[in-house]
């Protein structure tokens, strides 16, 4: 698909009012947003117009069938002010993954990316100046076809949002290992960032923050034994100075923060290995004082230090030194900034939209 992206400006912006020392996380967006249809077989008028409510029919499809996805990405400030992004066109293959598992149409990779870095060339200003702050970037698609019946959307929406945000955790997190919900199985939406997924998480972790966790650690749907990922990222631990982290086999999502962290890792001479890991191992590994640290992985968080982790009635703790995840999140905040080369070709910058008077 070639077609021109259209700009049309919001003639009252609202950055004047935004206090980028406290930004509320996921309430504040920026001025536009960009949007695009699709409709008899193919994606059409693609443009970015101010941020505004989208009048829905009350039988969109995505409302009764769930069909809806999405990514997240974040975009930060480098050399001379210039806006970047971190591998959008891995995202774009997910999410054309993501598409495919629920039956809805992929957006060509090319519009994808030219979709985020128009957004964010006009967009620039709102991304925070702070260290470890980011403009963060909603790319989604949901069936707005107006019918009531099982079967594949006709029409969809392909929209990008923006929100500036500060860190996500500022300290160290504790996961509670769920033994009773499962957030995926084999031949399952696990491998998706599809809407219900983690629609289906919401009472699971309402349940661990209330006995004093901040996230869930999944565990298969068979056994309840076989680690899987955390709420919102995937997990790595280090044993005996080496690092494991489960296989993405089908039910675990493909993290693009987990397949860039392997890459560092490997890089600083670290063996890393895929493969099932149970929590029994885990248990193991702590009493034998050969688990060293642990780490989610994810867009949003980056890297996560892990504190503590509850199974049952049991409590592992975890060292109060992280050298190598300490490593790894600044390697990550500094690639991202320019602050460090960038040997993958990961950063990709953006041409800033100026706006014609």
């Amino acid at each position: 698909m070639e077609q021109q992206i259209k700009i049309t400006r919001t003639s009252d912006s609202r950055l004047k009012d935004v206090d980028f020392d406290n930004i509320p996380l996921g309430t504040v967006f920026t001025d536009h947003m960009f949007i695009c249809e699709y409709e008899n077989g193919s994606w059409n008028n693609p443009r970015i117009e101010p941020l505004e409510l989208i009048p829905t029919h009350p039988a969109a499809m995505a409302l009764h069938y769930g069909q809806a996805i999405f990514e997240g990405m974040k975009a930060t400030v480098g050399n001379d002010n210039t806006p970047l992004l971190f591998r959008p066109e891995e995202n774009a293959k997910r999410f054309n993954h993501s598409a495919r598992r629920m039956g809805m149409p992929t957006v060509p990779e090319s519009l994808f990316v030219e979709a985020v870095a128009k957004i964010v060339g006009v967009e620039h200003s709102w991304i925070p100046p702070m260290e470890g702050s980011a403009l963060y970037l909603r790319p989604f698609m949901y069936a707005d076809e107006p019918f009531i019946g099982m079967r594949a959307a006709t029409s969809y929406k392909f929209i990008v949002i923006c929100s500036p945000a500060g860190p996500f955790f500022t300290k160290k997190i504790r996961l509670y290992a769920e033994t009773e919900y499962i957030r995926a199985a084999d031949g399952g939406t696990g491998e998706a960032k599809a809407a219900g997924n983690y629609a289906a998480a919401i009472l699971p972790t309402e349940k661990a923050k209330a006995k004093g966790y901040d996230q869930v650690l999944w565990l298969d749907a068979n056994e309840h034994k076989y680690v899987q990922e955390v709420g919102t990222m995937n997990i790595f631990f280090k044993v005996e100075g080496k690092f494991i982290t489960p296989s993405t086999d089908g039910s675990i999502l493909k993290g693009i923060t987990r397949d860039s962290v392997i890459t560092l890792l490997k890089d600083k001479g670290f063996e890393v290995t895929e493969r099932p890991i149970t929590i029994d191992e885990v248990i193991e590994f702590s009493k034998q004082g050969k688990l060293e640290e642990a780490f989610g992985t994810g867009t949003a968080v980056a890297i996560a230090m892990v504190e503590a982790i509850g199974y049952n009635d049991e409590v592992i703790t975890l060292p109060s030194e992280n050298p190598v995840s300490q490593d790894m999140k600044k390697t990550m905040d500094e690639i991202k900034t320019q602050k460090q080369a960038d040997n993958h070709g990961w950063i990709i910058p953006v041409q800033v939209e100026e706006e014609v008077s």
